[in-house]
């Protein structure tokens, strides 16, 4: 239903509304009921059009500079190493220390949440996940370590600093003079990494097979790892998908583990930490493992509450959680599986939003039915529980509990044949129409066989854009319309099958879309991961893409990443007049570069210090229009 036509009833619960009035842990302002802003901003969407895109685009390409359409400011908020907390020392490539990574900002700067003070969209709170690491790029003369290198390079104490660079930081930020910086000495600053002391929730919680030799309740670990996109509650809470956490294992696995593990890409040996810490090596603590790929619920309000696993949302490779309120008052979470032919997956809470009790909402992703996607031919979809003793999910099947279709959520995927996607990414819901979009960012290993209605594409190098409608806006409802809003790559490329709008420019299109953000009119900004001078003839950055009327599929350039790196937590403030972004490696080689390219001797750009004995830096860049005023309007 096109927002023209909403009505009070369907409308779906704006965020940025509800969190407007966040001042620490209080409730909303008092001085206005949330029922009441909900009722305001939905007379306000009856009857208004969604703007178009005004703003000057950019030329695509690539080189050492961040570029942004003309008109507006991109200025770097943070960087790598900076000062989080207020004991934290200066920032030293040269002799870095985990004690000090600890304290500053930390690397490969991913989702990006702001959380308004006292309902400011011009002083407030930032939550951001730090994914992993680049160590060729963090270390004078290290190199590449995974690999053919086998780690020789590494030490303990460089594996100590890499575990205190992940995780997330949250700062406190305010705009003064029409400029953005970080308040020093807040009372919310905070460092979360990889020795973190965490809880595990919800229906997995002291499962067995979370059990390990220095956890005998299965309920308690130590951090969050490769830690993605995000999202944020209607009550101010900061959710973190844990990704690629196979990596982070290595060893031999034995018996059923052995199988269970290879579905999961584990262990992946991309990292050595299991050389110098037991619980990293799968054959040493085989159930470490399965304490993550969870989602991550953190209080950024509160820099003493401890983060909490919800089980409930099943355990793969989490991209992001786009969180929405139904239309009954239970929250819907809309979650990816970042991985060739894995799932799109939803969570609907058992329990229902209470606007005016925040402290009722803090455990809401506890409870509820977690289900999984099914794309049908016809422009149809299915949501399939992930309820076991429900079709396959039997212990005949492998399945001995409802914790256990929660722990290998991939499997039971597979078991109620769920279809198999091209790397769906971020997924969010358009606050204004209550539309959902994917992100769903290649498949290189699909053959012409293996095509669908919804991954139409064989040897998929550029990804594609979904559209899911649910029925009569209910998105607790089973079933759900689909349609592809976008084809990527080059247009004037025939062979590549791209689909945008022909108003599109050659500057407009893009290749692989990753995460994703809506503003306050309910406009799409889209950010991708792997455009390439060689690949692509341009780097990663945001575009801007229309999603109704004539304009469908049209989209724009906005800004542009500096070499090597990734565009990612497009977010804005409420009043959209900020649009923060997180710029990851910087300077990062393409793939068969020259060996020694895009290293600390020899990144591909030294952004955004360029200076000779300063590495790249990931930052998070703050974009604002020149005299202010909303972002492309």
């Amino acid at each position: 239903m096109s927002d023209t036509t909403q009505t009070q009833s369907c409308l779906p619960l704006n965020r940025r509304t509800l969190l407007s009035g966040l001042a620490g842990a209080a409730a909303l302002t008092a001085t206005t009921s949330p029922l009441a802003l909900l009722t305001a901003g939905a007379a306000q969407a009856q009857g208004a059009t969604t703007p178009s895109f005004n703003f000057k685009e950019i030329a695509a390409g690539s080189d050492e500079k961040h570029h942004v359409a003309e008109g507006y400011d991109a200025d770097v908020l943070i960087r790598w190493g900076d000062p989080v907390l207020a004991d934290a020392p200066a920032f030293d490539p040269a002799k870095q220390t985990a004690a000090a990574q600890a304290r500053q900002f930390g690397y490969n700067n991913d989702f990006i949440g702001y959380y308004p003070i006292n309902g400011s969209s011009g002083h407030g709170v930032l939550a951001v996940n730090h994914e992993y690491t680049n160590e060729e790029l963090m270390f004078p003369k290290l190199g590449r370590q995974e690999g053919k290198a086998k780690f020789a390079g590494m030490t303990k104490e460089i594996a100590e600093i890499e575990m205190m660079a992940i995780g997330g930081s949250v700062i406190e930020v305010k705009r003064e003079n029409g400029k953005w910086g970080v308040v020093k000495g807040s009372k919310y600053a905070r460092r979360i990494t990889a020795q973190t002391q965490m809880v595990i929730t919800g229906p997995a919680a002291g499962h067995a097979l979370l059990k390990t030799g220095t956890d005998a309740t299965g309920t308690k670990v130590l951090g969050m790892l490769n830690l993605c996109a995000g999202g944020q509650t209607p009550w101010g809470t900061w959710l973190v998908g844990e990704e690629n956490f196979n990596g982070n294992f290595w060893g031999k696995a034995e018996g059923a583990n052995e199988k269970v593990l290879k579905r999961y890409g584990a262990p992946g040996n991309q990292y050595n930490w299991a050389q110098y810490f037991d619980r990293f090596d799968v054959a040493k603590e085989p159930n470490e493992i399965n304490r993550f790929g969870w989602i991550v619920e953190i209080d950024p309000t509160d820099p003493v509450s401890t983060p909490k696993k919800r089980t409930a949302l099943g355990r793969f490779k989490h991209e992001g959680a786009g969180v929405t309120i139904n239309k009954d008052g239970r929250a819907v979470a809309y979650l990816g599986d970042d991985e060739r032919f894995d799932y799109v997956y939803k969570f609907v809470s058992e329990g229902r939003f209470d606007a005016n009790n925040r402290a009722a909402n803090m455990d809401l992703l506890d409870k509820g039915t977690l289900y999984v996607a099914k794309y049908n031919a016809d422009g149809s979809g299915e949501w399939m529980p992930l309820v076991h003793g429900q079709g396959k999910l039997t212990a005949e099947n492998g399945f001995a509990d409802q914790a256990g279709v929660l722990i290998y959520a991939r499997l039971a995927g597979d078991a109620l044949g769920a279809t198999r996607m091209d790397r769906p990414e971020e997924i969010e819901v358009n606050p204004r129409t209550g539309k959902v979009y994917v992100m769903l960012t290649n498949n290189s290993r699909r053959k012409d066989d293996q095509v669908d209605a919804a991954n139409p594409r064989g040897n998929n190098r550029f990804g594609h854009i979904i559209e899911m409608v649910a029925p009569d806006n209910d998105h607790a409802a089973t079933t759900f319309s689909w349609s592809i809003l976008v084809k990527c790559g080059d247009p004037a490329k025939p062979e590549q099958g791209a689909s945008f709008n022909p108003a599109t420019t050659k500057d407009g299109w893009f290749g692989m879309p990753d995460n994703c953000a809506f503003d306050s009119m309910g406009r799409l900004w889209v950010a991708t991961d792997g455009n390439s001078p060689k690949g692509t003839g341009r780097a990663d950055g945001v575009w801007a893409m229309e999603t109704e009327g004539p304009a469908r599929g049209t989209s724009k350039h906005f800004f542009r990443c500096p070499n090597g790196a990734e565009l990612c937590g497009p977010c804005f403030t409420p009043d959209d007049t900020t649009f923060f972004v997180a710029i990851q490696h910087p300077g990062e080689a393409e793939d068969n570069a020259p060996e020694g390219s895009g290293t600390f001797e020899n990144p591909a750009t030294r952004w955004p210090d360029f200076q000779p004995d300063m590495p790249p830096r990931p930052s998070i860049v703050a974009i604002t229009r020149k005299g202010g005023g909303k972002i492309g309007v």
